[in-house]
């Protein structure tokens, strides 16, 4: 048996000093001290040895396995540095030179506009309010004075979630809310996504963005609604900016007008862009409909008002001479980074 234990003890030394790897080593380790390794079976055989022998031949037996035990792991120390440094060769990082630089996006030219829009009127009092994408019809036709056959009410050009809610064509229904829990004075600009059914063209989408305000006071006229706007324009595309404004009809206002103020491009004198008018229409606007505030419980013998409303894509688009709507939403990198 004294044999057996050194020849077991070489020939594991051989093979553990031609090892590569950290799996042969362990394979190595199994083959000699696993379970069923070959020293463990040597080691099951002490029982036929004579009581003189068995002494000697376990302690030959215990130094053998320490002797595999400590080169093993020698051997596993040494694959580790050489994995090591190894890694350290491939991977070598040369510090001097100059790193990567990180490309920043840019602010989407409908948000810039839109901070540029909601500065200008905080800057005259306003407060912006927001509210639920998915509305009541109530709030989004019937307390803002739309006829229960009114076609904007039609399922071709409204998104029906129930009979009762809808995805909101306007802002206008956050006017309603903040009527009904404010008492006047009230000025507010409404800002937020809203939904008609629609094409998708280079003017049109389902899902576009607008900008609508209300003002509710005292002794508020017409002049109020309209120098109001005329300073917006101005603060908006230069100084030189002149308004106008043409007779409409909206439900919720009497009376109704459309703003149009003179082509920023050409200043009004004519180009592709205002169709050689030299104007473009950018809102519609209008005193406030005395049904609307009376649904709200604001007394109309007391209070009066004015609301406008304006496509925020379309403002954008006019800004800054775009002449696709849907170049805004295809986050295309090299469109956006001319903003």
């Amino acid at each position: 048996m004294k044999d057996k234990l050194e020849k077991i003890k070489s020939e594991s030394i051989v093979e553990i000093d031609n090892v590569e790897n950290a799996q042969q080593l362990e394979e190595i380790r199994i083959k000699y001290l696993g379970k069923k390794g070959e020293l463990t079976q040597l080691l099951r055989g002490m029982g036929q040895l004579s009581p003189e022998e068995r002494p000697l031949i376990g302690q030959l037996a215990n130094e053998v396995r320490d002797q595999i035990n400590d080169k093993i792991e020698e051997t596993a120390y040494c694959l580790k540095r050489k994995d090591l440094e190894k890694r350290l060769r491939s991977e070598f990082i040369d510090v001097t030179m100059p790193g990567k630089k990180k490309q920043l996006g840019n602010r989407h030219p409908m948000t810039k506009v839109l901070n540029e829009i909601e500065d200008i009127f905080i800057g005259m009092g306003f407060t912006v309010v927001e509210g639920p994408e998915i509305e009541k019809a109530y709030y989004n036709f019937d307390a803002l004075n739309h006829s229960k056959y009114h076609p904007a009410r039609d399922m071709q050009d409204t998104f029906y979630i129930t009979e009762e809610l809808l995805l909101r064509t306007q802002t206008s229904p956050n006017q309603v809310r903040t009527m009904e829990k404010q008492k006047p004075p009230i000025r507010v600009i409404v800002p937020g996504r809203v939904y008609r059914a629609d094409e998708i063209d280079a003017t049109h989408s389902p899902m576009f963005h607008q900008i609508e305000g209300l003002v509710v006071d005292k002794g508020i006229t017409m002049a109020n609604l309209k120098g109001t706007l005329d300073i917006f324009a101005k603060k908006l595309y230069g100084e030189k900016t002149q308004t106008k404004f043409r007779p409409h009809h909206f439900p919720f206002t009497e009376p109704s007008a459309e703003m149009d103020c003179t082509c920023s491009a050409c200043g009004g004198t004519g180009c592709r862009i205002c169709k050689y008018t030299g104007w473009i229409e950018i809102l519609g606007a209008g005193m406030v409909h005395p049904n609307v505030l009376a649904n709200c419980g604001i007394d109309t013998e007391v209070y009066s008002g004015f609301a406008f409303g304006m496509g925020l894509d379309r403002i954008t688009m006019l800004k800054y001479d775009i002449s696709d709507l849907r170049l805004m939403f295809e986050n295309d990198k090299r469109f956006l980074d001319q903003f």
